[in-house]
């Protein structure tokens, strides 16, 4: 035994040596990419993904464990259940109320869920694959947040749920929507994939609603690779979260182990056997999702860094904000909704109808440049060709979700953009508008 822990103790020290003696690659204006995100990491996130290979205990573990003790802890959250993806993760999130354990409050085919069609499909996926109508609502220019003023005139007898996503990091109005919510007897996901860190009235967003999401993919706030969690202080949720990650079983014993309720062959379920084995017991139609311990073991030494990645994010807007305000003429740029502190995602600018260029021609010449940029996801996501059949219903119109399908762009933000770039992005920006007055 003593002897494996040297040979691992010298391995991982090989593994910190690996990484200092990588070349660091100088940046080039107008050669380096500026990417748009991407990972931000050292050497701990190597050496607990060593770490954790040389356990070999290949589905969730010590590492998963870890992390979702203290990404709750960090939230201020009872329960973090870590699964493969952000995008699993709204999947789990509102499948859950589709289960029969929450009787009357059961999401069931047919009923209503508010959101918007503006943003990423994973948000709207889930509605579909549960054969439920999902209700479009457009959303705020500077925000991109839902309107949250028109929801309760979109609330019908068959509404039963609001799922909306904090739009680049940037807080939906979540005091409107929580008096609706409580009003209507609504359930409420946060979407907060792109929104980690943020505060709404002080408080973390994710921590709102009945149940939130978070994505670890390398574009967002910290990374697994492939990565989400669903997090929700409600022990019953909690369960059926559970039974639907993993497979549908209806015990909740962690994996490698056996019997915590005591009554593993004592119970009666469906038609079975009296008796019949707990573990292999299935309430719900459910998937299997989980996380890797290779994947956690990244995660808690990204999670140590979470509160750097929040600052230089909001540091790094606040740049862009400041250095472009005087191209107003041109742009609509972002606003932080009331009562909110944003850990944004990116710095989103909508090129005016009235300018002299439009969005193909800044994008082109930033993305010559080296500098990367992407749209607001999907758009008007009732355009794209995955949806042209689905039955849905638009409350109002959706005017704003179209400007920003055709005038949106949005630039970078995180941690890998340091001063030299950002500095770059400005210089960029005033060339173009220069020649394009």
């Amino acid at each position: 035994m003593k002897n494996e822990l040297k040979i691992k103790k010298e391995i991982l020290n090989k593994v910190k040596e690996f990484y200092f003696a990588q070349q660091k690659k100088k940046f080039i204006p107008g050669s380096t990419l500026v990417n748009y995100a991407g990972r931000v990491y050292d050497y701990k996130e190597l050496v607990n993904l060593v770490d954790s290979s040389l356990d070999f205990w290949l589905t969730a573990g010590r590492y998963a464990q870890e992390f979702e003790e203290k990404f709750a802890e960090f939230l201020g959250m009872k329960y973090c259940s870590l699964v493969n993806s952000g995008s699993s993760a709204n999947l789990i999130a509102l499948t859950t109320l589709t289960s029969r354990a929450l009787k009357n409050r059961q999401l069931k085919p047919g009923d209503e869920v508010i959101t918007t069609a503006c943003g990423f499909p994973t948000t709207l996926n889930p509605i579909i694959q549960n054969n439920l109508k999902p209700v479009f609502i457009d959303v705020e220019l500077g925000t991109y947040d839902i309107q949250a003023d028109k929801i309760e005139k979109a609330i019908s007898k068959k509404t039963k749920a609001i799922f909306v996503p904090h739009t680049l990091g940037n807080p939906s109005n979540i005091d409107k929507i929580l008096k609706l919510v409580k009003k209507y007897n609504l359930w409420f996901i946060e979407d907060n994939c792109d929104a980690l860190g943020s505060r709404y009235n002080g408080k973390y967003t994710g921590t709102f609603g009945h149940i939130s999401t978070f994505s670890f993919y390398p574009a967002h706030h910290i990374t697994m690779g492939e990565g989400g969690a669903v997090a929700t202080n409600d022990p019953l949720l909690r369960r059926i979260i559970l039974s639907f990650r993993d497979w549908g079983r209806d015990c909740w014993c962690e994996p490698g182990h056996d019997n915590t309720c005591k009554m593993r062959f004592n119970q009666q379920f469906g038609e079975l056997p009296f008796g019949y084995d707990h573990k292999y017991v299935y309430s719900h139609i459910g998937y299997n999702l989980k996380v890797t311990d290779m994947q956690a073991s990244v995660g808690v030494a990204q999670l140590e860094k979470l509160p750097r990645f929040i600052d230089v994010r909001k540091n790094n807007f606040e740049y862009l904000f400041t250095k472009l305000k005087r191209y107003e003429k041109y742009f609509i740029l972002p606003i932080a909704t009331k009562n909110s502190s944003p850990s944004w995602f990116g710095f989103p600018i909508i090129v005016k109808e009235t300018a002299s260029f439009n969005r193909s021609d800044i994008v082109s010449f930033l993305e010559t440049n080296k500098i990367a940029t992407r749209m607001l996801f999907g758009g008007n996501l009732i355009k794209q060709p995955a949806y042209q059949n689905i039955k849905y219903r638009v409350h109002g119109d959706l005017k704003n979700t179209d400007l920003v399908m055709n005038n949106l762009f949005w630039i970078g933000v995180y941690p890998g953009i340091n001063k030299e770039k950002l500095k770059y992005i400005i210089h960029i920006f005033d060339v173009f508008l220069k020649k394009n007055r």
